[in-house]
């Protein structure tokens, strides 16, 4: 099939090469030139595992191209996804969706025949009947349906996600388009991914949903982890003990700095004002947001403990600044509010991370980069894991202790073993188990 993606960015990008993967015929759109210029000499915007190679592999088949000219890509398309970036909107905490209706307008102007107009960007209940209504007003002839297909890819592993998914959710009423979809899923449908046929509305809500039940999850288990702190308990022992209740499961019960990235804060939000407008708020959901919010912050204050209870003048190293490890995204990261906590009450701040530096200069002030763990460690006050890199599992503890001017590890992330640390002469910190002695 003829395949257009309106938008190169994280989805639009993932989505175009797993699609052309399949053996479709795909062009991605972008305004940006710099971007697709970048991305016609085979280079990546973005960190994602596997991306490169992939773009690669289609682009030099023939597959995979990539233009600024929306109006040709979109004529020749059967089927035009819209994956563009529905940011929160500043004031409000609403999904903007002025990308998404520019595109829209765009896209009515240039479609012959039948075409299947795709939302992939998450957004609101109600946006594809107002995605419908702006095509039909500006194109009165337009012959097209309007299809919500919502993205449920992580970061980090979004490939393997695109391929193997849990599901594939299609939200239209329509059997044309109903058709247009499982043709272009049918390499997924033949290894029997579950397609699932929704209203519009309907597939626009699972989205939010799903994300907001698994931040709740996060929340959930971090406020554990304080009670854990405050009674002797252990979070990582209460996790997998629900965790092994198969109407909970495992997954989403690690405790750590909160949640931050691309999805689970503006999707949060916008699924509470989009409840408060509809006069049905989700309290649930309104507490996850504050919770995960203070939870940022509060951790700065597990650092200032373990060095004493003042952090002025103190050098304190930090490992991981992305939100999760495999990406070079710093959308909300914890590593963000942790550090500007640390700054105000005086520390001097050094920083590593695999991916995200260079995302991280331009977000962070008077922060120190250095090359690697050990460049930062040295004549440290205290190390701090705030992101579980891989890179991060196996430290030296012997050369950190030798770097540092006081062995002091807090450990965000339950990565490593307080007898571990001890060994190697280091006070060790870490999030919601018995790791210190209780004082009463």
């Amino acid at each position: 099939m003829d395949i257009t993606v309106i938008g190169s960015g994280y989805v639009g990008l993932v989505s175009g090469a797993c699609f052309a993967d399949f053996g479709h015929n795909v062009t991605c759109v972008d305004k940006d030139l710099g971007k697709i210029e970048k991305l016609n000499e085979g280079l990546i915007p973005i960190f994602e595992p596997g991306l490169d190679e992939l773009v690669q592999r289609n682009a030099e088949a023939g597959r995979l191209k990539f233009t600024t000219n929306l109006k040709d890509a979109v004529k020749a398309a059967e089927v035009v996804f819209i994956a563009v970036g529905t940011p929160s909107r500043r004031g409000d905490g609403h999904a903007d969706l002025s990308y998404v209706y520019a595109a829209a307008a765009e896209i009515a102007s240039a479609i012959e025949g039948f075409t299947v107009i795709v939302n992939k960007s998450t957004v609101p209940v109600g946006t594809g009947d107002e995605v419908e209504r702006i095509i039909r007003e500006t194109n009165p002839k337009a012959d097209f349906a309007v299809v919500s297909n919502p993205e449920f890819l992580r970061e980090g592993a979004a490939i393997d996600d695109f391929k193997r998914p849990d599901r594939i959710v299609v939200g239209t009423s329509g059997e044309r388009e109903k058709e247009v979809m499982a043709e272009v899923y049918r390499p997924l449908y033949l290894n029997q991914s579950p397609l699932l046929f929704t209203s519009r509305r309907t597939s626009e809500l699972i989205k939010y949903a799903g994300n907001a039940f698994l931040a709740m999850k996060i929340t959930f288990i971090n406020e554990i982890a304080d009670l854990c702190e405050a009674v002797g308990a252990n979070v990582q022992e209460v996790a997998r003990g629900i965790g092994l209740d198969n109407r909970i499961g495992s997954k989403f019960l690690h405790a750590g700095p909160g949640y931050g990235g691309s999805c689970f804060p503006k999707d949060t939000l916008a699924l509470v004002k989009t409840a408060q407008d509809h006069a049905t708020p989700i309290r649930l959901i309104e507490t996850t947001c504050a919770v995960n919010d203070l939870r940022k912050r509060s951790m700065a204050r597990k650092v200032i403990e373990a060095v004493g209870g003042d952090a002025r003048g103190k050098k304190i190293a930090v490992l991981g600044l992305t939100f999760k490890p495999n990406t070079d995204d710093m959308r909300d990261s914890p590593a963000l509010s942790v550090i500007q906590a640390l700054q105000d009450k005086g520390a001097n701040i050094h920083a590593y991370d695999p991916e995200g530096m260079e995302s991280a200069a331009t977000l962070l002030d008077d922060v120190i980069f250095g090359g690697n763990a050990y460049d930062i460690a040295e004549n440290a006050d205290a190390l701090v894991i705030v992101t579980e890199w891989n890179a991060f599992r196996a430290l030296d503890f012997t050369k950190l202790k030798s770097a540092m001017n006081t062995p002091t590890l807090v450990d965000l992330r339950n990565i490593y073993r307080k007898e571990e640390l001890e060994k190697h002469g280091f006070s060790y910190f870490c999030v919601g188990r018995p790791d210190q002695e209780l004082t009463s």
